[in-house]
């Protein structure tokens, strides 16, 4: 399928509540507040980078990054997610677009790296890998993965904004 990834516009907000909550409806491990997460962060000022897929006049895809806070006073990371993508085009290569295109991102503003929580497997296939002094208290390590894109890796625990916590 052909998309354009392109940045989030004012207009696309509503669409992309309703695209998170469908994206997760069914997803094991999830709290069913994705869509809250993201209208938290853009309320906040805290979407650094919040890219959609875009299919004709529909949106099949988006993802949100935004600042992370780690224990030792690194600076420049990042927290990937929630990543979405329409359920009847999952496995179709347009969250491969996402990550691709945000990552790239990031790397464009200077940042250090980027973590996420989430499938070793899926996000191990852009680079991320568990590292151990990286930590986000209460999650298994091995879920919670980091990408450098600079200076290494730094230790300690990272802490995401607290819009992380929406619940509506």
């Amino acid at each position: 399928m052909s998309v354009q990834i392109r940045p989030e516009a004012p207009s696309d907000a509503d669409a992309i509540a309703r695209l998170t909550t469908a994206a997760f409806l069914t997803a094991p491990h999830t709290s069913h507040t994705e869509a809250f997460v993201v209208n938290a962060l853009r309320r906040a000022g805290q979407l650094t980078v919040s890219l959609v897929a875009q299919a004709g006049d529909e949106l099949v895809g988006h993802v949100a990054i935004s600042p992370v806070t780690v224990s030792s006073g690194a600076t420049g990371w990042y927290g990937l997610g929630p990543i979405s993508v329409a359920p009847d085009l999952q496995g179709q290569g347009i969250g491969s677009q996402l990550m691709r295109a945000s990552l790239d991102q990031l790397r464009r503003l200077g940042a250090a790296g980027c973590v996420v929580l989430g499938d070793p497997g899926y996000y191990g296939r852009f680079g991320f890998a568990a590292r151990p002094g990286l930590v986000l208290d209460g999650v298994p390590p091995e879920y919670f993965q980091a990408l450098a894109f600079h200076g290494g890796y730094p230790a300690g625990s990272v802490q995401y904004h607290d819009a992380f916590n929406a619940t509506a």
